[in-house]
């Protein structure tokens, strides 16, 4: 069971990337405070409640900042908060309409109350090392792309030979 936060969203750094979001430019916003400690995680740092508190200020000054030279926005863990990581993604949607906003969630379902359609993009699933990241033929992990009515559309084969399914 994942322990549940105050609601406080932390994070601790931020980076334009390329690869998370297949074809978006993407501002990652890595969330601090993950609950999972999945086994040979790749950024522990995470686990850690430590950085500064992402809240819709904090948003506003990150997109003010990167906003133009992005297509989308990401929050990159916020499993311990997930309603409040749902909440920030309005704020995005309301702040910069035409950004696309994805979730990358180490939680195998998307947690009850949280509306897919929040989301352009997202992630599902535990890092299990030896089955390997998304563009792994063996991935546990899930990449989907949402339409607005919330169909969420399996997308990993965009990051490598995982067949397609929608849910």
């Amino acid at each position: 069971m994942l322990k549940r936060s105050s609601g406080v969203v932390r994070f601790c750094n931020y980076d334009v990337v390329f690869a998370e979001i297949p074809g978006e430019t993407t501002l990652a916003i890595n969330i601090a405070g993950c609950p999972n400690r999945c086994p040979g995680c790749h950024s522990p740092h995470l686990q850690a409640d430590a950085g500064e508190v992402l809240d819709d200020e904090a948003l506003e000054v990150l997109l003010g900042r990167y906003g133009p030279a992005v297509t989308c926005v990401c929050f990159m863990g916020g499993d311990g908060a997930p309603h409040e990581i749902a909440r920030l993604a309005a704020t995005v949607r309301r702040l910069k309409p035409k950004l696309r906003v994805g979730w990358y969630s180490g939680c195998p379902e998307l947690p009850a109350g949280v509306a897919p359609e929040t989301y352009d993009y997202i992630k599902l699933g535990p890092w299990v090392e030896a089955l390997g990241p998304l563009g792994s033929p063996t991935t546990n992990q899930r990449f989907y792309r949402v339409a607005a009515n919330g169909t969420m559309e399996d997308r990993t084969d965009l990051f490598g030979p995982s067949r397609s399914r929608v849910l």
